[in-house]
Parts: structure tokens; C-alpha cells; sequence
């Protein structure tokens, strides 16, 4: 299945920051995947849309077989590089080579929206055995903070048909035939760093950004910038953090 093209053109010219660009995930995400995914030794978890790895530390820690899918190249390439004990595959959301029932949890992290499909879900089902977990999660910017709207307002429109979370599009395709909700979770999350870090770079590492042209993107940088610039707890401060929250949703494939 072909694949969007800010994902498929964005993700290939950004994947080289899209690891310090994005933050990483809080200490309630470790425990919502042992305590309510299962994720664990004598288990195996599949990752679906894993990209170069960012949420992969945490499943390591987990512990049991770990797998990734990605079908973006270049962020496969960084992920299998950086992550050499997990088994990188390439492949869709709506073709995953492997048997069925051989997947005791599938988690999709920041990747969800882009293959929310009634094609996907039942691809994932066939992998899952019987009572197994799916597991969705998101980090999603606090714009309640002025700041933070303000560089939505930066970036939104140039989304233009891409999809995202914040649509909540991809939950028009539950309830879906053989899984069952099993609940939801959120935690606080902050990405410290310099604001050139997790402010600047994460809007270059956004698929529709970094889909950019050249000039185009260089313009989208400098009006952060001058965000940051203009924003005395961002240009005063050497070291910021950019408020998230972490939200997760289970669901488990019925018999």
C-alpha cells in the first residue's frame, strides 16, 4: 500500500532529527505498556510505523521480542542502526509480513493517524493471537500554553491533507469488528533542551514541514525563531521545557 506522501517525502528528508527533534516518553508510558499491554519477557511486540526508533527504548526496557515495522527507508535504516537487537522490517500498517496469530501486542507511537483504516485494523488483527493487545499513543502539545499556540499557528497551515492526530479522524474507525476499547490513559510530558532543540528542530521534524521545499522551510525556521525570540521565557532562558501530554489507548482483539 503506498503511503502518504508528507510521511513518505517528510519522514526521508527529516528522519537525521527527528530523534533530538521529538521528546521522549514519561515514566507512566513504561508502566501502561507491562500493566495494561502486557508487554514483557516471553512476549513478542510488534511496532508498527516505528520510525528510527524513538519509542523503542521503552519497549526494550519491557523486555520480551521486539519487532519493528517501518516503511520509510531512511528511518529504518537509522532505526536498525541504532537499535541493532530489534528486527527492523519494512512494510505497511495494511501488509505486515508476518504468520497469523504470531504477535502477542502490537503499539503504534506517533504513527496511528497516518494508516487509521478499516484495512489496517483487520491486518493487525490477523497478527495479534487471540486476547491480544493493541496499544496507541501520542504525544500530543499542550497549546493551552501561548507560546505553544502560537507556533500551531506557525505550522497548521501548511498541513494541508495530511493526517494527524489532533483531527481525530483516525478514531472514526472504532469500534472496529474483533477488538474491544480497554481504556485510556494520560500523563504529563515535557522534552527539556535548548529551544533551537525541541522547539525549532521538532517543527522542521513535522512530516509536512520537512516536506517543504527549501525556501519554504527556511521561512517556517526563521518565523520560530522569531518566535522564540519575541517570547521572554523562550529567548531568556538557555534551557526550556516544552510542555506534552502523553496519551494512550488500549484495545484488546476478541476472540
Amino acid at each position: 500500500m503506498p503511503i502518504h506522501d508528507s510521511a513518505s517525502k517528510g519522514y526521508e528528508a527529516g528522519a537525521s532529527i527527528y530523534v533530538s527533534g521529538r521528546p521522549d516518553y514519561p515514566p507512566e508510558a513504561r508502566r501502561w505498556l507491562g500493566e495494561v499491554l502486557g508487554v514483557g519477557p516471553g512476549r513478542s511486540t510488534l511496532e508498527v510505523g516505528a520510525g528510527t526508533g524513538k519509542f523503542l527504548p521503552l519497549l526494550e526496557d519491557c523486555g520480551g521480542h521486539i519487532l519493528a515495522l517501518e516503511p520509510v527507508e531512511a528511518m529504518r535504516d537509522l532505526l536498525a542502526r541504532d537499535h541493532p537487537g530489534v528486527k527492523a522490517i519494512a512494510g505497511t500498517a495494511e501488509a505486515i509480513p508476518l504468520p497469523d496469530a504470531s504477535i502477542d501486542v502490537v503499539v503504534c507511537a506517533q504513527a496511528f493517524h497516518w494508516f487509521a483504516s478499516a484495512a489496517a485494523l483487520a491486518e493487525i488483527r490477523r497478527v495479534l493471537v487471540p486476547g491480544g493487545m493493541l496499544g496507541l499513543v501520542w504525544n500530543v502539545r499542550d497549546e493551552s500554553v501561548p507560546w505553544v499556540a502560537a507556533l500551531s499557528a506557525i505550522t497548521d497551515p501548511w498541513e494541508g491533507n495530511t493526517p494527524r492526530y489532533r483531527t481525530g479522524e483516525w478514531r472514526q474507525v472504532f469500534p472496529a469488528p474483533g477488538f474491544v476499547f480497554a481504556g485510556e490513559c494520560r500523563a504529563a510530558n515535557r522534552h527539556v533542551g535548548k529551544p533551537e532543540q525541541v522547539i525549532v528542530q521538532r517543527t522542521l521534524s513535522v512530516s509536512f514541514i520537512a516536506a517543504l521545499p527549501a525556501g519554504q522551510r527556511e521561512e517556517v525556521a526563521r518565523k520560530v525563531r522569531s518566535l522564540i525570540a519575541a517570547t521572554p521565557e523562550l529567548a531568556e532562558s538557555e534551557t526550556i521545557a516544552f510542555p506534552y501530554e502523553t496519551r494512550m489507548f488500549a484495545y484488546r482483539r476478541t476472540e
